[in-house]
């Protein structure tokens, strides 16, 4: 049987008068940062190969884009993030000898593998907005590039508000693997936590239950953006 009061006492020990609040802190703030800055670089890198591959071949320069919109989504659509981290730590830093903070590292990567996501995404968007918009933008004379800048992708993108959020979901709780490139992240904090008190339980648990505030958190927030874009367009 299980000595919940033991266990718990255990964890408590190690959490709060060892100090170990400090290191989940940490870990939080790191989490927080790869998911938020890789979705930041995810939108960005999606957003311009999800144009890459809606605008028209006529010339060879657009079919080379699109060739490599292609490879790049297949490559980091078909590996797991954790084989992404590991080949970007372990082969290309010390290939290309980049010195970095391996947090900077991970949020790279994560951006970089977000973003062959929410080009898919972001290419339903855009395919979702009436033709005849972007036609009419290059008929006053604007250029492929501007018109979809101005007028297409503002409006895909309130069209893909909650996709995002699911996105940015998926994130946070991919952040857990960011620990085997070194990364101090959460589940890295609680593990030091479970070594330390000689069980994982509790630290597990407790682990779950700040993952699942954080999606709750996540969740509402972007019901409440969803919610203030609609009061947005009726009043337009």
């Amino acid at each position: 049987m299980i000595d919940w009061a033991k266990l718990w006492n255990s964890f408590t020990f190690q959490f709060i008068d060892k100090g170990g609040y400090k290191e989940v802190l940490r870990g939080l703030g790191a989490t927080v940062q790869i998911a938020v800055f890789g979705l930041i670089i995810g939108i960005i890198v999606g957003m311009f190969i999800a144009i890459i591959k809606v605008m028209p071949k006529y010339n060879f320069f657009a079919k080379i884009l699109d060739k490599f919109a292609v490879v790049y989504v297949a490559i980091f659509r078909g590996t797991p993030m954790v084989v992404q981290l590991l080949v970007g730590h372990y082969f290309l830093r010390p290939l290309i000898g980049w010195t970095c903070d391996p947090l900077i590292e991970a949020i790279v990567i994560f951006g970089l593998n977000s973003g062959a996501y929410v080009s898919e995404i972001m290419r339903g968007g855009i395919q979702s907005i009436d033709v005849g918009q972007l036609e009419a933008g290059r008929a006053v004379g604007l250029t492929f590039w501007t018109a979809m800048f101005r007028i297409v992708i503002p409006q895909a993108i309130k069209n893909i508000i909650p996709t995002l959020g699911n996105e940015f979901i998926t994130l946070v709780k991919e952040t857990s693997v960011a620990s085997f490139v070194t990364v101090l992240d959460l589940y890295r904090a609680f593990e030091q936590i479970g070594y330390a008190s000689y069980s994982f339980l509790i630290p597990y648990l407790v682990l779950a239950l700040i993952y699942i505030v954080l999606i709750v958190i996540i969740t509402i927030g972007v019901k409440l953006i969803e919610r203030r874009l609609k009061k947005n367009e009726r009043k337009n």
